[in-house]
């Protein structure tokens, strides 16, 4: 009887996940080939893939362990690229509900797919939530856990020159900018990450930039919060 419950769950979970499993497995395979000619051996990709699951912080994390030792700064950084999760995890109380030993799961892999998945997706009646819940967390893990993996160990067999492979994260990052570009009314928040980026670079400099463009971002968003809201420049 579970065992049919988890299967139905699992084929209504699974053709949500594929459009996530293109993108997830190009992005993991570049990230796994990176991390191999940055130094490290495939094992690292693949068990901060395990333990991390967090796409664009596991590619900063590359920088981070060639980097000097720096614990407040990268728990600082950590904290500003993953603070949204707070706000997907106060959206998912409700659904978290008595789901018992899943819960916990559900948590740690609750990446910006999953939860857009989990918290729109129309789940048929007959399939249990939980378990669909479950399979669509577990797939999208497993999606970028093994195509980091992949990577890794294709790296090592690469013959062409990789220089320039971690523009993949810039590139990530501009088409994050484009979407939210694309989605918003009004360009306030646009304006304002670049703006905030551009003086802090120059007030900073090149490498120490980051963390105070992203305090100014925050602070910036709070403090006109309201306004840009009534101009319509939040989504």
């Amino acid at each position: 009887m579970q065992q049919g419950v988890r299967l139905k769950a699992l084929k209504a979970a699974f053709p949500h996940t594929i459009p996530i499993f293109a993108g997830f497995w190009f992005l993991a395979l570049a990230y796994g080939i990176y991390m191999n000619v940055s130094g490290f051996s495939f094992w690292y990709p693949m068990l901060m893939s395990l333990t991390i699951f967090g796409g664009s912080l596991e590619f900063i994390a590359v920088s981070m362990l060639m980097s000097p030792f720096a614990p407040v700064q990268t728990l600082i950084l950590t904290l500003m690229i993953q603070a949204r999760h707070l706000f997907y995890g106060i959206s998912m109380l409700d659904k978290f509900k008595g789901l018992g030993w899943k819960r916990p799961y559900l948590i740690f892999g609750m990446c910006d797919e999953s939860f857009s998945i989990n918290f729109t997706a129309d789940i048929p009646e007959d399939v249990d939530k939980g378990w669909f819940m479950f399979f669509v967390t577990l797939l999208n893990q497993s999606y970028w856990v093994s195509g980091a993996a992949i990577g890794g160990i294709v790296g090592s067999m690469l013959t062409f020159n990789t220089e320039g492979l971690d523009f993949v994260m810039t590139a990530m990052f501009i088409v994050i900018f484009l979407e939210q570009w694309l989605k918003e009314k009004k360009h306030y928040t646009a304006f304002i990450g670049v703006a905030s980026s551009i003086a802090c670079r120059l007030f900073f400099g090149a490498d120490s930039f980051l963390v105070p463009t992203m305090i100014c971002i925050v602070a910036l968003l709070t403090a006109f919060k309201k306004p840009i809201e009534k101009a319509g420049g939040l989504v």
